[in-house]
């Protein structure tokens, strides 16, 4: 078996042309249904996705090396066209490629242009629909293009910004009235245009929502073709595929329909969808047709897919978790309980579709917090032991809460993020009755946990002053250290974080604390305005302004000289744990949707489609020549190497022994030193090669030959064309 392969050339190289089939060749019939005049491939035939236009403009410098391998310079002359094309030499050869191109544009009119019905109008609108009609469709296209998409989403990130760069009112409201009372101008303004509430604003839902209808219908047109391509057989050969970039062409002793069977065999085994031209498929020039259509790499365009698909699934889950989500935090001293209720929650924040009086009912119990310290101060454990009820009428049950070890219910966790001491305080009157008692959150401000305690006692018994009826409220102010320690500069500070030996230095006011006009305040600070600082008789002595408590000593823990005998006792430390319960009902659907993105991005950069051909055509005394060749959409460099791959395994399998060439021993036909292997002699009992001569001067060899075919031009076309694709 004698063969012709034409190596991948690099631009420039200096080969000659192919030259001209002559009459007998039956492959050249229909050559001219590849390429026309103008440089531009019938996608139809050979290519990747037609467009409207019917064929694409290849990139620079591919024209001319169509040209170079034109129609013209493969038909026979003088041959039948079946396409109904001129047969005449070169003078009549641009009215002739004009008119295929024609016919093959008048083809591609559609439903409107055939039957002697309308084409579209100028406009881009079909006849006769109706204005408005044609706007809505105009209108369609232009939202669910991708660049609307793309616009879309830089408009969505846009608009995120001012909800990062203004207070929000669903994450801190008392800033956002901070904000209006200092910016009594621009607050207004700003609080008309949602400025406050940025992710629940008209504005905002439009853009988001005009992204996902522009993202859907998008992905809508493009899933339904890739459908329709899976289902769809590959596109038919061209009339030479060994014309393209790459491609080669030999003799086989098989006949066409065995040449065809077995190189279908061959590339399916390299798992390429591979399909041969149906029984009784004729050829432009009435010859039958034996050709093999192959291609791989649809995974490609799926990962695509999956990707952009992936991407809407994130989003919509992003936007349904923050519309049903919600989250709140709690501080829980040592024995108290908290239920899932808007009440109990210090802080709270909820979607907009979230019914706060149908949360699920679950509570939680703190029996018990403790936490490890390294010798240093250095935190080592923390946890939270507690008893839960799931619902109602569930049973409680025990369990355990760590830092980054949640307890889950349902679509709610509840995470530990805080801890700290809350000392027990006891107003008792001039008799030794407890008026008031109760546990006060003090706030960690360094890593001794040294912590800040505010102590609000509205209803003291005291009678009201004046006669505006002043009530006289108590306060207290302090400084709590879980491991007291004298510094002679400093004072009182903490040397350890857990409470060895507790201590509160304390200071306190009597006058009116304004918690009963419906004013929000903080609850950590003291608002001194409208009352008076109290001399303290304590531990440190009568008649001063401040007082320090040693909370385990029963001795040192009482003030008294507060006004009508009262006196407060500081006589226990508990500690306090501060939960975040967060329900988001859609975060296992934005794993699945970001897994999903990372598989989809992965398989369409790393998988590359591409597309082979292989025609047999019958050779003058018997057998048949093959010819191969393909393209690919991206990676060009790494299909040139898969696409000798495969050349050398259809070769194989069409070869005499229907899987490898004999190897040639010394002195037989075709072997290196033999007579025969200077000229282009057929092997005993093998079908003779076609004519190998040519004309003078023209370096040119006929198909079944050992000569390249390759051709500076056709190098210049493969490395645009990889560019391209």
């Amino acid at each position: 078996m004698t063969s012709s392969t034409r190596p991948h050339q690099p631009a420039g190289a200096a080969t000659d042309l192919a030259p001209k089939p002559g009459p007998g060749d039956p492959a050249a019939a229909d050559s001219a249904g590849t390429l026309d005049s103008a440089g531009t491939i019938d996608e139809e035939a050979v290519g990747f996705d037609p467009d409207s236009s019917g064929g694409r403009r290849l990139p620079e410098g591919h024209a001319d090396a169509r040209v170079a391998v034109a129609p013209d310079a493969f038909a026979p002359p003088g041959a039948d066209r079946a396409d109904g094309l001129d047969p005449d030499p070169a003078p009549a050869g641009g009215a002739r490629r004009a008119a295929a191109g024609g016919a093959r544009r008048a083809a591609a009119g559609g439903a409107d242009g055939a039957g002697g019905q309308p084409g579209p109008a100028p406009g881009g609108t079909r006849a006769g629909r109706h204005p408005a009609l044609a706007l809505a469709v105009r209108s369609w296209r232009q939202l669910t293009s991708m660049r609307t998409a793309l616009v879309l989403l830089f408009l969505l990130a846009l608009a995120a910004v001012p909800g990062s760069l203004l207070p929000q009112r669903n994450i801190n409201p008392m800033r956002v009235d901070q904000y209006l009372s200092k910016h009594q101008t621009l607050g207004p303004l700003l609080d008309k245009l949602s400025g406050f509430d940025v992710f629940a604003a008209p504005w905002f839902a439009a853009i988001y929502l005009l992204l996902f209808i522009s993202l859907i219908g998008c992905l809508s047109s493009r899933i339904r073709w890739h459908a329709r391509a899976l289902f769809t057989a590959p596109p038919k050969a061209p009339a030479r595929p060994g014309r393209l970039p790459g491609g080669s062409a030999w003799t086989s002793p098989l006949a066409p329909a065995d040449a065809t069977a077995a190189a279908r065999a061959a590339l399916r085994r390299r798992r390429f969808r591979a399909s041969v031209a149906r029984a009784g498929t004729r050829r432009p020039d009435g010859s039958a047709d034996h050709s093999v259509a192959a291609e791989k790499g649809y995974l490609r365009e799926t990962g695509n897919l999956v990707f952009h698909v992936a991407l809407v699934g994130l989003l919509a889950a992003v936007g349904f978790g923050s519309w049903f989500g919600y989250q709140g935090t709690t501080l829980v001293v040592t024995g108290d309980s908290m239920a899932n209720t808007i009440i109990s929650y210090d802080q709270f924040s909820g979607g907009k579709l979230v019914d706060t009086a149908k949360l699920r009912p679950f509570s939680l119990t703190l029996n018990r917090f403790a936490a490890a310290y390294e010798p240093n101060g250095e935190p080592s454990d923390f946890r939270a032991d507690v008893t839960y009820s799931p619902d109602l009428d569930a049973p409680t049950r025990q369990a355990t809460i760590r830092v980054n070890h949640p307890l889950v219910l349902g679509n709610a966790k509840i995470y530990l993020i805080g801890h700290g001491y809350a000392p027990h305080f006891v107003l008792r009157d001039a008799r030794g009755r407890t008026v008031w008692q109760g546990n006060v959150p003090c706030t960690p401000r360094d890593g001794m946990f040294t912590s800040t305690c505010t102590v609000k006692i509205p209803d003291t018994g005291l009678a009201p002053l004046g006669v505006r009826k002043e009530p006289q409220q108590l306060a207290f102010s302090g400084v709590f250290t879980p491991t007291t320690h004298l510094d002679p500069t400093q004072g009182y500070v903490s040397t350890f974080p857990a409470a060895r030996a507790p201590g509160l230095t304390i200071t306190g006011f009597v006058g009116n604390l304004h918690l009963d006009e419906g004013v929000p305040q903080n609850v950590y600070t003291v608002d001194t305005r409208d009352m008076r600082q109290l001399t303290l008789t304590g531990p440190a002595g009568a008649a001063r302004n401040a007082q320090v408590l040693a909370v385990n000593n029963p001795r040192q823990r009482t003030l008294t000289g507060l006004p009508g005998g009262l006196s407060l006792e500081a006589d226990s430390v508990a500690e306090f744990a501060t939960f975040q319960v967060k329900s988001d009902p859609f975060k296992r659907e934005a794993l699945i949707f970001a897994v999903l993105i990372i598989v989809g991005l992965i398989a369409s950069l790393r998988v590359h489609r591409r597309r082979l051909w292989v025609r047999a055509s019958p050779a003058p005394g018997g057998g048949s020549v093959v010819e191969i060749g393909g393209l690919s959409r991206s990676h060009g460099d790494g299909f040139v190497v898969e696409l000798g791959q495969l050349t050398t395994l259809v070769r194989e399998a069409t070869g005499p022994t229907g899987g490898r060439d004999p190897a040639p021993s010394a002195g037989s036909p075709g072997s290196p030193g033999s007579p025969e292997s200077a000229g282009p002699a057929a092997p005993s009992g093998a079908v003779a090669p076609p004519d190998t001569s040519a004309a003078p001067g023209t370096g040119a060899a006929a198909p079944g030959t050992t000569e390249s075919r390759g051709t500076a031009a056709g190098g210049a076309a493969s490395n645009a064309s990889e560019r391209e694709h």
